[in-house]
């Protein structure tokens, strides 16, 4: 069974900077993709951003050029980071790992961005 546990979130202000972080139970090689998903109150769970092991990352339309996902294979980790963030970023953010036969999620983060 692998672990997820993300780690960085908090409350920010409007403009301000986040670095949320995703650790693994075991070696992220397998995973054929790292994503981050987030859900806000009333609203559904969406994807943010997603790294596959190859080709370039998937970010939503709302986020790009603001957020960047990275994995990092000797921490065994993936991580967002997010610049210029908007109160519309408010939300408990996923980590997400998949293997060819499984989604694994972490418990979630919650970021508050607010002044």
């Amino acid at each position: 069974q692998v672990q997820l546990v993300e780690s960085g979130g908090g409350l920010v202000q409007p403009g301000g900077s986040l670095r949320l972080s995703c650790a693994a139970s075991r070696t992220i090689f397998n995973f054929v993709a790292m994503a981050w998903y987030r859900q806000a109150p009333g609203k559904q769970r969406e994807l943010v951003a997603a790294r596959r092991n190859s080709g370039s990352p998937d970010y939503a339309e709302s986020v790009k050029g603001r957020f960047t996902i990275s994995r990092d294979y000797h921490k065994n980790t993936v991580e967002l980071q997010m610049n210029s963030l908007k109160p519309d970023d408010t939300a408990v953010y996923y980590c997400n790992a998949a293997d060819r036969w499984t989604d694994y999620w972490g418990q979630g983060t919650q970021v508050t961005v607010s002044s």
